[in-house]
C-alpha cells in the first residue's frame, strides 16, 4: 500500500518532462565525452550516483538522510568546479568559438572523416634503441581516448609524420625541443617540448628523475601511455595507469605498443 500511495502521489509525466530529461541526457553525454579517458570520469560517475540516491531518499521522505546528502551535494558542487576547471574552460572556449556547430557535430554524433592511423611502432622502437645506447633522455606520450589538449598547447605544436630520425633529432641535447615531452596521437607527432604534470606520490624511488615522475603524473590522471629513456642509465621504461615498468627491452617495447595501438579492440582487452 505504501508503494502504491507513493506511485499515485508522483506528478504526471508530460511532454515538457520528456524534453527536460532528453536535454539533461544530452548534457550528461556531452560531459562524458569531454572527460572520457581521464580519472575525472570516476569522480563524475560517483557524484552522479550520490545525486540519484539523494533524489530517491527525498521522494521516499527520508528526511535525515536527505538532509545529509543535500549538504554533501552542495559542498560537492563547489569541489566539482575546482576539479573540472580545465574541462569547464574548454567547454566555454568551444561555445565561444566560431566553429562551435562543427565541433558539436563531431562531439555528439558525427565521427571523424579521416580513418585512424596505425602507429609506426618500428620507428619508435628504433629511436628508443638508439637513444638508449647514446644515453639520450627522452619522454614520449601516446594519446588514447583523452587527447591531452591542454598539454599539447603547453609545447611547440606541429603535426608531422612519425619517423625515428625525427624523434632522435627532437631529443638531441643541442636542439631547443629536447626538454619536455613529445605527444603522439593517431600515429602523428602533435607537439614537442610539452610540460607534463609531475607525480607527487611518496613511494617513487629517489633514483627516478623528472622524466619518470612526469610520465607517472600524466598516466595517473589520463589513459595515456608514456615511454621514457633515461639520460643517466639509458634504460627504457613504460608508464601506464600511474605505474611504471623500468629496464624493458626493445623487443618488449615493440610487442607492447603493437598490442596497445595496432591490434583490434577486442584483442586489446585480453590480459597481458
Amino acid at each position: 500500500m505504501l508503494l502504491l500511495d507513493i506511485i499515485q502521489s508522483l506528478p504526471a509525466f508530460t511532454i515538457i518532462d520528456f524534453i527536460d530529461v532528453f536535454v539533461v541526457a544530452l548534457l550528461l553525454f556531452f560531459v562524458f565525452k569531454m572527460i572520457k579517458g581521464t580519472n575525472a570520469i570516476s569522480i563524475f560517475i560517483g557524484f552522479f550516483i550520490l545525486y540519484v540516491i539523494w533524489k530517491v531518499v527525498s521522494i521516499l521522505g527520508m528526511r535525515i538522510m536527505s538532509e545529509i546528502l543535500g549538504q554533501f551535494i552542495s559542498l560537492g558542487l563547489m569541489a566539482l568546479i575546482v576539479i573540472f576547471q580545465p574541462e569547464i574552460r574548454r567547454f566555454l572556449v568551444m561555445i565561444g568559438s566560431r566553429n562551435f556547430a562543427e565541433k558539436g557535430r563531431k562531439l555528439f554524433f558525427w565521427k571523424s572523416q579521416h580513418a585512424p592511423q596505425s602507429l609506426n611502432v618500428n620507428a619508435i622502437v628504433q629511436a628508443c634503441g638508439h637513444m638508449s645506447q647514446s644515453m639520450t633522455g627522452a619522454l614520449i606520450i601516446f594519446c588514447k581516448e583523452n587527447k591531452l589538449e591542454s598539454i599539447v598547447q603547453s609545447g611547440e605544436m606541429f603535426r608531422s609524420e612519425l619517423s625515428s630520425q625525427l624523434l632522435e633529432t627532437i631529443f638531441f641535447k643541442n636542439t631547443p625541443l629536447h626538454d619536455g615531452a613529445v605527444i603522439i596521437d593517431k600515429g602523428q607527432i602533435q607537439a614537442a617540448r610539452c610540460i607534463l604534470p609531475v607525480s607527487h606520490a611518496t613511494n617513487i624511488p629517489l633514483s627516478m628523475g623528472l622524466r619518470h615522475r612526469s610520465a607517472l603524473g600524466v598516466t595517473e590522471n589520463t589513459d595515456a601511455i608514456a615511454v621514457v629513456v633515461s639520460e643517466q642509465t639509458g634504460q627504457i621504461s613504460i608508464a601506464e595507469g600511474g605505474t611504471i615498468r623500468q629496464g624493458i627491452t626493445t623487443s618488449y617495447l615493440q610487442s607492447f605498443l603493437e598490442r596497445k595501438f595496432n591490434t583490434p579492440k577486442m584483442a586489446d582487452k585480453t590480459k597481458e
